[in-house]
């Protein structure tokens, strides 16, 4: 993830540091829609892929991670859902995890068009 810069005040202007260190909202995902699928890409670094569940319900993607270390007496939770605006062929759909990245795959079923069109007037 790319660090968001502005200017820096001129005392840290010659250090080349960025401004912002955290931002707020969320970047840990791509969501793209290509060749009738949408592909989704989440960071989740550090979890064992028995460690991440995804889920789909009524259109809805789940996706949640929970990783106990131990050793250091920490907790990493992870948890984001996702609407998509298409309807989605639920038992098609995949996911892999590879290095850190979990990468769904959504095909996206036919569309049906159904209902009238509605006359717009000014």
């Amino acid at each position: 993830m790319a660090l968001p810069r502005t200017a820096p005040s001129s005392w840290m202007q010659s250090l080349d540091f960025p401004s912002q260190l955290l931002e707020t909202g969320s970047n840990d995902y791509e969501l793209y829609e290509e060749d009738n699928e949408f592909v989704l890409s989440v960071e989740l670094p550090g979890f064992d892929p028995e460690e991440i569940t995804a889920s789909w319900d009524s259109g809805v993607l789940n996706i949640a991670a929970e990783h106990d270390d131990e050793q250091r007496g920490e907790r990493r939770t992870y948890h984001q859902r996702f609407r998509f605006p298409k309807s989605v062929a639920d038992e098609e759909i995949t996911a892999e995890y590879t290095n850190g990245i979990l990468e769904m795959r959504l095909p996206v079923e036919e569309a049906v068009v159904s209902g009238r069109e509605i006359e717009i007037t000014s």
